[in-house]
Parts: structure tokens; C-alpha cells; sequence
């Protein structure tokens, strides 16, 4: 059974677009519900995700997944990045000020808690770990191929030109390559660790050639992040 219907699996945009945008509109209502809602939210959205990913598989041939020793060496090598260098850089707002471009930026009347189910059902709760793999896997086998699909596959070969399928994943574009990642660190709150993650991943396409080996180095990235974010109580990035 298909989720996506008949008029979008059959057209070559729709089905790169519509999944990842029906995932980030989900997204969106994760903090409408309440601190427990949204642990509830989440859990819908992946599944929902996984059903998308599901109807794209074998209509979309990007979605396949390359472990070469390129994909892990990204993969790896972004999770230290993007864990080492969260210290060193302030959010996006704060470093727009700095440059003059924005005011400062005002605190929240209501700061939103971290992302932590083990301090909203109990440390050690079998209700927490629930939401701990859920999320885990949610962020290693869902969002991968619906975010390679869109940015990598979609977005950058569509500015370069609009019959995108006719574009090869080796052909490189500045303009393509730099405001692909732009639009993709937009969607992240480490925006700086999320531009040179971006950098990253379409840097292995236009190595490899094919979408597979991204869409493994991001699933490697993620899942080391989750364990470093349960191992280490760093629930900032989640």
C-alpha cells in the first residue's frame, strides 16, 4: 500500500520533494502538544517518514544506501565536527548582530527544553528508551534518504538546470554547491556545523558519482550522534 498518491509517484518532482516536505511540516507541530506531545509527534513523524522513504524506493533510484570507506570517513569525521566545534560558534542570530546585519536577538519568553526523554518520563524509564531508539532511529534511516534525495539530488542538479535527471551527480556547480548547502543549514539550529556538513556530503556525490554513499554518511553521522548525545547527556543536539 502507497501512501503518496497515483498524480505525485508518478511525477520526477513531486516524489523528491513532497516526502521531504511533508516531513518538515510534521516537524513544524512537533512543539504544538505539549513537552509529552512532541516526543508523541516525533514518533508519528518517523513512521510517516519510513512510509515515504518506503513508497520512493524503487521509484526514486538515488534511495539506495553505499557504505564505501568514503562514506565512512564522512560520516565520522562529521559527527566529530559537528560535536567538536558547537563550543566555538554562536547561534545564527547572535552571529548576524555581531556583523551588524541583525538587532539582537531577544530570549524567548518561554525557552524550549531540550529534547530529553529521560527527564520528561524518568530516567530509565522503558518509555524513555522508547523515544530514545525511536529517535535514533528516526534521525539514521528516515531522514537520510529524504534529506539526500531533496538537497543533493533534487535541489542542486535543478538549479543547474531544470531537466535535473539529465544532469549528472559529478557535475560541478558553485552556485549549486553553495546555495544547496545554504538552503540545507537554514533547516538546522548548528548552522555553521550544518555548512560544513552540507560541504561535506555533496563533496562525496561529486566524488562518487552516485547519492548512495551520502545518504550513508549521513545515516552514520546521525546514528554516532545519538550515541554520543545518550552517552553524554548532550541533548542540545537533538
Amino acid at each position: 500500500m502507497h501512501l503518496l498518491p497515483p498524480n505525485i509517484r508518478s511525477d520526477k518532482i513531486y516524489l523528491r520533494i513532497v516526502p521531504f516536505i511533508v516531513f518538515l511540516v510534521l516537524t513544524s507541530f512537533q512543539g504544538q502538544f505539549g513537552e509529552a506531545g512532541r516526543y508523541w509527534v516525533y514518533f508519528a513523524k518517523t513512521i510517516l517518514g519510513a512510509w515515504l522513504v518506503y513508497d520512493m524506493i524503487g521509484m526514486v533510484k538515488e534511495v539506495e544506501w553505499n557504505f564505501s570507506w568514503e562514506a565512512w570517513v564522512v560520516g565520522i569525521g562529521v559527527c566529530v565536527m559537528w560535536v567538536g566545534i558547537d563550543p566555538l560558534y554562536p547561534p545564527f542570530g547572535e552571529f548576524m548582530h555581531k556583523l551588524g546585519f541583525l538587532p539582537a536577538p531577544k530570549p524567548p519568553e518561554t525557552p524550549e527544553l531540550p529534547w530529553n526523554p529521560f527527564a520528561q518520563f524518568g530516567a530509565g524509564s522503558l518509555m524513555a528508551w522508547f523515544f530514545v531508539v525511536v529517535r535514533t532511529l528516526g534521525s539514521a534511516i528516515v531522514v537520510p534518504p529524504l534529506e539526500e534525495v531533496f538537497y543533493r539530488s533534487f535541489v542542486y542538479r535543478y538549479i543547474i538546470k531544470t531537466d535535473f535527471l539529465s544532469v549528472s551527480p559529478r557535475m560541478w556547480s558553485k552556485l549549486a554547491f553553495f546555495l544547496t548547502t545554504g538552503v540545507f543549514a537554514f533547516t538546522h539550529f548548528q548552522w555553521l556545523a550544518a555548512i560544513l556538513c552540507g560541504f561535506a556530503y555533496q563533496g562525496l556525490v561529486l566524488r562518487k558519482g552516485r547519492y548512495g554513499d551520502a545518504i550513508a554518511a549521513h545515516a552514520i553521522t546521525n546514528f554516532l550522534l545519538a550515541i554520543w548525545v545518550v552517552w553524554k547527556g548532550a541533548w542540545q543536539f537533538w
